[in-house]
């Protein structure tokens, strides 16, 4: 009996501790998606930097608890899947609810934590249509190169203007 009780105990840390390793954890329901369906969740994920893993609700919940994301573990009810995002805090929301738009489909959003907050569905939901980090960063430096451009012509005008007279 002891040693079902410490297997257990090794999967609540080992859950936790992946918790704690995530940048972003996504609780979802499946029920309904048919085994092709969930593979290719699956795979798409993996292709965005996540896992998703099926794990007994009170394993998950006990887990979730000792990270101290109380609210979250309060959540996980019923038969779930958690997605888990390793760097991007955005890749699992954008992945799940692009799926859940899709026709006939069966995901439905439940709770989250990003970054050690947790989110509810309308948060999860603002932040799936935020654009990646990569295209973040992007945006950035074109907006700063715009503006480094721009300074350099204004100077350049300037030199020429200073020269003619």
């Amino acid at each position: 009996m002891k040693e079902v009780i410490l297997k257990k105990q090794e999967e609540v840390k080992a859950v936790a501790e992946k918790m704690k390793n995530s940048a972003a954890v996504v609780a979802f329901k499946y029920q309904g998606l048919t085994v092709e369906a969930f593979q290719n969740l699956r795979r798409e994920m993996r292709q965005n930097g996540c896992e998703v893993a099926v794990i007994k609700n009170n394993i998950s919940s006990r887990a979730a608890a000792e990270c101290g994301y109380g609210e979250f573990a309060d959540s996980l009810v019923g038969p779930l899947a958690i997605a888990f995002a390793e760097s991007d805090v955005v890749a699992p929301a954008k992945v799940l609810f692009k799926q859940a738009s899709a026709e006939n489909s069966k995901i439905e959003v439940i709770k989250g934590v990003v970054d050690g907050d947790v989110f509810s569905f309308e948060q999860l939901k603002e932040l799936s249509v935020l654009p990646s980090y990569e295209t973040l960063l992007t945006q950035l430096a074109a907006g700063m190169l715009g503006t480094l451009s721009q300074l350099s012509i204004g100077l350049n005008m300037l030199v020429e203007k200073g020269q003619e007279a």
